[in-house]
């Protein structure tokens, strides 16, 4: 009987590190090719060129303490964030609070409320979430047109003229956020609408401040909207600002949540017509929810456009945060350290915009029920 071989299985073997690894990301994504080498080359040299000597002059070498130029004008070798320190009151909270110390906690209590009800909203096992949101889209408003506003309560009544800051910022681009949001929504349907007027009232509203620059609508906002109004009936400049602005952006929202309707499929509508559901129970319930969620990132994208062009209010003569930066450096006490007040300004700027974006991915993946699935 013939002798029976038994073959033992080799033993499993790693892959080589050049087909896994670092070394192999670094070549396939790196040097994958003659066009990908010679970028990674660019960039390094440019990272390296530019970098550590951006990171040596605004953090190592920088001017942290003190309360004039002298101090950075002794260090002339870093940046002088002494600037900023001295003036941030006047950046944040423009020349009305910052002239009035015993007024700085308006403002203050009311950016501490703000995130207050901000923060939780960004945990998702966060209870009371649905309260949150009413309070910080209902209340919220209120609060800040009593506190910071005031002549109520024995608050004494600021002067608009004399906002500025990111202050100004942060009020004109939540009050366009705000009122935009629902006048956008209604444009949309209306836009959709099966009745001709209606439709050809939206599409007329929406082509019209589409079509226009915001710098145009806040000029003649500033010029021309008293005279639509009754004698006797005035507005200050950033009430004219904000309604503007709000029917600017309601504009580019219509156009985002149509772009979500228009992408739900027809049989939605027909499936909720055949179950007995009229117009606005299918709209409020049925399609307008899919679409609010198909358009989230067009519409944080308009909120965020928006954020960053609330500087053009200088053309009306208001200094939001950028503008208060610039006028705060060419003062003649801080004449010449506009960099760092560019940098400031750019930075709080990109926390915002970058603070919104962030939050709009974790909602779009919250209510992405197809990878639920």
């Amino acid at each position: 009987m013939a002798d029976v071989k038994t073959f033992v299985p080799a033993p499993d073997r790693a892959p080589p590190s050049s087909a896994v690894g670092p070394i192999a990301w670094i070549r396939d994504n790196l040097f994958g090719s003659i066009g990908s080498s010679i970028a990674t080359l660019v960039f390094f040299y440019l990272f390296f060129s530019y970098v550590p000597p951006f990171v040596e002059w605004a953090l190592i070498n920088a001017n942290w303490t003190g309360s004039d130029r002298s101090v950075c004008e002794a260090n002339a070798a870093g940046a002088c964030w002494t600037f900023i320190n001295v003036r941030l009151e006047q950046i944040l909270f423009g020349l009305y609070f910052a002239s009035n110390p015993d007024e700085l906690w308006r403002p203050t209590l009311i950016f501490i409320l703000f995130f207050a009800l901000l923060l939780p909203l960004l945990f998702e096992k966060t209870p009371g979430k649905k309260w949150l949101t009413i309070a910080l889209l209902g209340v919220f408003p209120v609060v800040f047109y009593f506190v910071v506003y005031g002549g109520y309560f024995g608050i004494s009544q600021s002067n608009t003229t004399q906002w500025g800051g990111f202050l100004l910022t942060f009020a004109l681009a939540f009050v366009g956020i705000l009122l935009a949001l629902p006048i956008g929504i209604l444009l949309a349907l209306g836009r959709r609408s099966e009745l001709p007027v209606i439709r050809s009232i939206c599409v007329i509203y929406i082509e019209f401040w589409r079509g226009t620059p915001l710098i145009t609508i806040l000029f003649m906002a500033s010029v021309m909207l008293p005279l639509f109004f009754p004698a006797g009936v005035e507005f200050d400049k950033v009430v004219r600002a904000m309604i503007g602005i709000t029917l600017f952006q309601s504009a580019y929202t219509a156009e985002a949540v149509r772009g979500g309707l228009a992408a739900i499929p027809k049989g939605q509508s027909e499936a909720a017509m055949a179950l007995g559901l009229g117009y606005w129970r299918r709209t409020v319930f049925i399609t307008l929810p899919q679409a609010l969620k198909i358009s989230i990132p067009s519409i944080v994208n308009t909120f965020i456009a928006l954020f960053k062009d609330t500087s053009l209010v200088s053309i009306i003569g208001l200094l939001d945060l950028l503008n208060m930066a610039q006028t705060t450096a060419r003062s003649m006490e801080w004449k010449g350290y506009d960099i760092e007040a560019f940098l400031f300004a750019g930075f709080v700027y990109w926390a915002f915009c970058y603070g919104m974006s962030r939050y709009s991915q974790n909602l779009e993946r919250k209510l992405d029920t197809n990878r639920r699935n």
